[in-house]
């Protein structure tokens, strides 16, 4: 998986277009170990990565990072491989981890980005890319 390979897709456009080069401190830049969580998901074959850029509208995160995966054993992989990555990028491991057991929604809240691996079922009951449909959108190829 190629991080440079991000797509932003503008809410109010409804568009998609490739993610350019931008100023250094733009908001839409995405952080480096926020990046390395994705290049662990997708090492896993995660299944619709995104990465929503929620720090204008939520106080406790700036970003939240959503994928998912056909079955239980490949999302705990995930999460796994998620912490592993951002740890070798020099972050830390995370603050919080809920749902590993049963693994049909594990978070891992890293500070400033949360994780959210799914189960593809329960992924798609919540629908968290519709609830928070107002905020920049990064997916990753």
């Amino acid at each position: 998986m190629n991080v440079a390979s991000v797509q932003q897709a503008s809410p109010a456009s409804g568009g998609v277009h490739t993610a350019g080069p931008v100023a250094r401190d733009a908001p839409s830049i995405v952080p480096l170990q926020v990046k390395a969580a994705v290049e662990g998901a997708a090492e896993m074959t995660a299944e619709r990565i995104v990465v929503l850029d929620v720090g204008d509208v939520l106080a406790i995160t700036d970003w939240f990072i959503i994928a998912s995966a056909p079955n239980v054993r490949r999302v705990r992989r995930i999460a796994e491989l998620m912490e592993s990555h951002v740890k070798a990028a020099g972050g830390p491991g995370p603050i919080r981890t809920e749902g590993l057991d049963e693994a049909q929604w594990v978070l891992l809240d890293f500070g400033e980005f949360v994780a959210h691996i799914f189960h593809e079922p329960t992924r798609e009951y919540y629908d968290l890319e519709r609830l928070w449909s107002d905020v920049p959108r990064h997916e990753f190829d």
